[in-house]
């Protein structure tokens, strides 16, 4: 279990995140709310990444930063912008990858193969990644996560720049990890998350709007709309909305 008590970020007078609390079991959850949300604050404290000011941050009951290399082990990360090694192949890369996070080393060549299968890059490893199109860049990165079978997933933005195809194959992966795992979806694609998560968390300005599971906010901000329509509704602006919808 992931909890997250009373915790408060602050950049200058700018409140980032205020007194925020939540917890997360195995399963699937969506991160949603417009730039300035909060979304990246709350991802970059959770992967230790960014110092709170203020609260803390349990792994099982036990403070995160006192687990070190432990936490490592069971945290699997996707930012939304990240530097690839353009002259490494997507094994070298991968293999990188393995040994930022501990993997004892007989089994990393398993866990690259396992890894790559699973985002359909399992024929494309000898190549360097100069020569990866921006969606395979994409599940380069989605297999970089995974590796290692880690217990807490996070991950920005999963599927922008796949093709249907592939955006598919990743929302079934997501959804087959959250069975043995926390998976947390910060994205503004809402039909990625709307029929598969568990729970979603809305922040707005640094404050916690809701956590709740697709059916019971809709029922609340948009009865016989969608998750959109939730959304459009609790945000009022719409112009901050960049949501994208499938057609």
């Amino acid at each position: 279990m992931l909890e997250i008590r009373n915790l408060s970020k602050s950049y200058g007078k700018k409140v980032a995140l205020n007194n925020i609390n939540l917890k997360f079991d195995n399963g699937l959850y969506g991160l949603l709310g417009p730039n300035g949300a909060g979304k990246s604050t709350l991802m970059n404290i959770i992967t230790d990444n960014l110092k709170a000011d203020n609260g803390e941050i349990l792994w099982n009951g036990m403070d995160y930063q006192k687990l070190g290399v432990k936490y490592r082990e069971i945290l699997g990360y996707m930012p939304q912008q990240q530097g690839l090694y353009n002259g490494f192949t997507g094994k070298r890369f991968l293999n990188y990858i393995a040994v930022l996070k501990d993997i004892p080393k007989k089994e990393i060549l398993l866990q690259i193969e396992e890894s790559a299968k699973k985002v359909n890059l399992q024929n494309e490893l000898d190549k360097k990644i100069n020569m990866y199109s921006g969606g395979m860049k994409q599940r380069l990165l989605i297999a970089s996560c995974i590796l290692g079978n880690p217990k807490l997933i996070i991950f920005d933005e999963p599927t922008a720049g796949l093709d249907p195809k592939e955006r598919v194959r990743v929302k079934k992966l997501m959804q087959e990890l959250s069975s043995k795992s926390i998976v947390i979806i910060a994205t503004h694609i809402v039909p990625d998350i709307e029929n598969i998560a568990k729970e979603i968390v809305i922040l707005k300005e640094g404050v916690l709007i809701e956590k709740n599971t697709p059916e019971k906010l809709i029922e609340k901000y948009a009865p016989n709309g969608d998750l959109e329509d939730v959304y459009m509704n609790i945000f009022e602006n719409k112009e901050e909305n960049s949501f994208e919808k499938n057609n």
